[in-house]
């Protein structure tokens, strides 16, 4: 491989808490530079997930990707991110992003401006741990000089990324965040006309994730990546599909499918490489070749399959 981003994969969501430590563990020991642990409605939560992995492993970085901003008054997920970064220091990345807007309104927590308030909490993020006061409506919420003691604010501030997709909350994340993670699918196509989007200024992260299988037979990595690709057919994923030479031909054979099951049995084989990291070693590096060459940073392969320590095995063979 002669890509220089970073390699990182992630932690399933539906993972049996038994397996967690174990799984960031063996990700640390085959090879894999960073560990992303993600934070759904209903799932485990991010913060005490990335505590607990970066405190069983020693080297790997560790990803959240991504906190919904209004689940967390602002000051308090500064405390967060503060504590993670005294502790863990270099080890660590924070996402944050809207959250699943369906999922935001269950739990009685989607803002009335989300791209504004996305902005102003991260920028009240930054201000808190680099040692600022805030005093104010921020992010929806009234402060009163509110800030961290000096012995809580971490040497080195973990970075801020955005999990976002849309084009004004892209060109949120290029003008006040670190970096922007994009959601899967990502392939090259996407991340330029995301990065355009973006549009930062200086140094900017782009953290990529990717269903992924990896094996000698390509028709079986396919095979396996095959199913996790149903839902990439529904609205929600139209910005990452607009930019493919095939994006016509991809909603044509969603609009004439009745099932998610049946759209994703049609896919052709070329498309399922195309929207997932999946073929023999060989071909998915250089897939990742073909992404970093785009801008992405870091890949983040999503394990695909039913057993994820198995799948891990498989996709250090990229490594």
């Amino acid at each position: 491989m002669t890509s220089t981003a970073s390699i990182g994969v992630m932690l399933p969501r539906d993972l049996p808490a038994h397996q967690v430590l174990d799984y960031a563990r063996m990700a640390e020991r085959i090879g894999f530079d960073e560990l992303w642990v993600v934070e759904d409605l209903g799932f485990r939560g991010g913060f005490s997930q990335a505590a607990a992995v970066l405190a069983s492993t020693e080297r790997i970085d560790v990803g959240i990707g991504i906190l919904p901003a209004a689940s967390r008054n602002v000051a308090f997920a500064a405390m967060e991110i503060a504590t993670l970064g005294q502790f863990f220091p270099g080890r660590v990345a924070v996402g944050i992003g809207h959250g699943m807007p369906g999922w935001m309104r269950q739990a009685g927590c989607w803002p009335e401006r989300p791209l504004t308030f996305l902005r102003e909490y991260t920028e009240g993020l930054r201000a808190l741990l680099g040692g600022d006061t805030l005093d104010g409506t921020v992010a929806g919420a009234r402060l009163e000089d509110v800030r961290l003691a000096p012995s809580s604010l971490p040497d080195s501030v973990p970075p801020l990324l955005l999990g976002v997709r849309g084009p004004r909350s892209l060109a949120v994340s290029g003008q006040v965040a670190d970096g922007t993670v994009l959601a899967e699918p990502v392939t090259p196509e996407y991340v330029v006309a995301a990065s355009e989007q973006i549009a930062a200024q200086g140094a900017h992260r782009v953290v990529a994730y990717n269903l992924a299988a990896v094996d000698q037979d390509p028709d079986v990595a396919i095979a396996t990546a095959r199913p996790g690709l149903e839902w990439i057919g529904e609205p929600d994923w139209a910005p990452h599909l607009a930019p493919l030479p095939f994006a016509a031909e991809f909603a044509a054979l969603r609009a004439g499918s009745v099932t998610r099951q049946e759209f994703v049995e049609r896919l052709p084989a070329q498309w399922v490489q195309q929207l997932a990291l999946a073929g023999t070693p060989d071909q998915v590096r250089a897939r990742i070749d073909d992404l970093a060459a785009a801008g992405v940073t870091s890949n983040v392969f999503i394990p695909a399959g039913p057993d994820p320590l198995a799948a891990l095995e498989q996709l250090a063979r990229v490594l």
